[in-house]
């Protein structure tokens, strides 16, 4: 297995570069692992059909358990003013990773800049929202920045009111444009609760509140876990040999009582139906660590490719992913490569949208 053989040739007026009018007016392929994969007069394999994400409760089944990731996209894309050595300032665009502990009221952040050089340690960034400051704490690996923000005075907004003042949300590299006041919404899940992700679950943002009354009324229950996304998901696995691509770890936690609906399901022969790459990645290291059912925060950097035996997740709701991306790795793994690529061939053909702002799959 080589990277080479996960790529396939997007036209670039494919990437969706806003979302649809609709959340659920998004498409959504539908591929049947198990259905013979004969053609039709059209050429497609009967295995694909086509409908929209409204119609999704009607492929669900009585008994069947839908698993969301409830992360919140932080607006984690700021901009400051750095000090030149030479004299005056320039901007630098900073993006917030990771908090990492401190010592209040101080708060310290993971993160990368743009032009890195220009946050040398010790580097003082000022904000067009002087309510607080940062610092150059350290230079880590991979040009990661830690940075200690203060508040300005005592009694200061608090560091997520102004994080929300000032802050952009952060777009994907794909979506050439800058980010605008509708993102703010349509860049998050209907479902969101827990801050931490700097890119979206994006298989979550086609639901709406009325297409999970419609799951419910189908016989079909809902529950939640939550991994918080780093930029680490849109970075191409670049070896040829996918043995030797690290994914970066991220912080995730399923809550006792989805522990308790997923062994529910299990007992009674449902199925667990993954929303999205990232909670398949939670629920499948999840198993691996044991199926704990504490609810404790863990770390996970699960590399999910052919060959995998798949513990949890029956089935999964999916956009169209990026080539080499780890993402792809995972569902061809879930589908089979070949599969997978014919559906995104077809996909092109037939004007689906791609990515973060695409249509959807459904992998039955």
């Amino acid at each position: 297995m080589k990277t080479s053989d996960f790529d396939y040739h997007l036209p670039p007026e494919r990437i969706a570069q806003h979302p649809a009018a609709e959340r659920d007016a998004s498409r959504l392929m539908v591929l049947d692992r198990a259905a013979r994969a004969t053609g039709d007069a059209t050429g497609h394999p009967a295995s694909l059909r086509h409908a929209h994400f409204h119609d999704l409760p009607a492929f669900l089944r009585t008994g069947d358990l839908l698993i969301a990731n409830d992360t919140r996209v932080l607006p984690a894309r700021l901009f400051a003013r750095v000090a030149k050595a030479d004299g005056g300032d320039r901007e630098v665009e900073i993006l917030l990773l990771r908090e990492e502990p401190s010592v209040p009221p101080a708060r310290i952040w993971s993160a990368l800049a743009r032009p890195a050089r220009a946050l040398h340690e010790g580097a003082s960034l000022a904000f067009h929202d002087a309510s607080w400051h940062g610092r150059v704490h350290s230079v880590g690996e991979r040009g990661v920045r830690r940075i200690e923000f203060q508040p300005a005075a005592e009694g200061a907004l608090s560091f997520e009111a102004w994080l929300s003042r000032i802050g952009h949300i952060p777009l994907p590299p794909y979506i050439e444009r800058p980010d605008e006041p509708e993102d703010r919404d349509r860049y998050q899940t209907v479902f969101a609760r827990e801050a931490g992700s700097v890119a979206a679950p994006t298989a979550g943002l086609h639901f709406t509140d009325a297409v999970l009354a419609a799951v419910r009324a189908r016989g079909a229950s809902f529950a939640t876990v939550t991994l918080h996304v780093g930029p680490g998901t849109f970075r191409p696995v670049t070896s040829e040999n996918p043995d030797e691509h690290v994914l970066d770890s991220e912080p995730y936690r399923v809550p006792p009582e989805t522990a308790a609906a997923i062994a529910a399901t299990a007992a009674a022969g449902g199925r667990v139906v993954a929303v999205g790459t990232t909670s398949v990645r939670t629920l499948e290291a999840w198993a691996r660590a044991g199926r704990p059912a504490d609810g404790a925060w863990r770390e996970t950097n699960l590399f999910v490719r052919p060959p995998f035996e798949f513990q949890v997740v029956g089935a999964m709701i999916t956009n169209f992913h990026l080539p080499r991306s780890s993402l792809l790795f995972l569902v061809s793994a879930f589908a089979g490569r070949e599969p997978i690529l014919d559906a995104y061939g077809i996909a092109v053909r037939e004007g689906y949208r791609f990515y973060s702002y695409g249509d959807a799959m459904l992998i039955l």
